[in-house]
């Protein structure tokens, strides 16, 4: 009996292994990479939010540049994130507000990270 108490005391301490041990062999790389807001919302404003397809970094094309887009928000202190979820009025061109009102419909399905992504994207190309 003493033996079969021994055992499973044994048996037991050796099962418990700390969770911070290195596993055999190489240590796994991390398998995500963490981006920036700024490159998460440059790859959302090229990708998915279409959005360079009207603005472009130094010119105006169908819309304003996002130049203009960074000063105007910064000047007049407003609110590019509340904008993007069609909750704001626009402030840089009002003339072309409708249409933007169709990539609005793209910017209201973004989640509040992407939307910010976008914003420090688009506040990064001030200088």
């Amino acid at each position: 009996m003493k033996k079969l108490v021994l055992i499973v005391i044994a048996v037991f301490a050796l099962s418990c292994k700390k969770e911070s041990q290195e596993p055999f062999g190489k240590p796994a790389e991390a398998a995500t990479e963490v981006q920036t807001p700024k490159a998460l919302g440059k790859e959302i404003f090229e990708g998915k939010g279409n959005c360079v397809a009207c603005h472009q970094v130094d010119q105006k094309v169908v819309g304003p540049s996002i130049k203009e887009i960074a000063k105007i928000y910064k000047d007049k202190n407003g609110n590019m994130v509340n904008f993007l979820k069609g909750e704001g009025e626009a402030i840089v061109d009002p003339s072309q507000f409708a249409v933007m009102q169709a990539n609005l419909e793209i910017t209201k399905t973004f989640t509040e990270e992407e939307l910010k992504a976008v914003e420090a994207y688009i506040y990064s190309n001030l200088k």
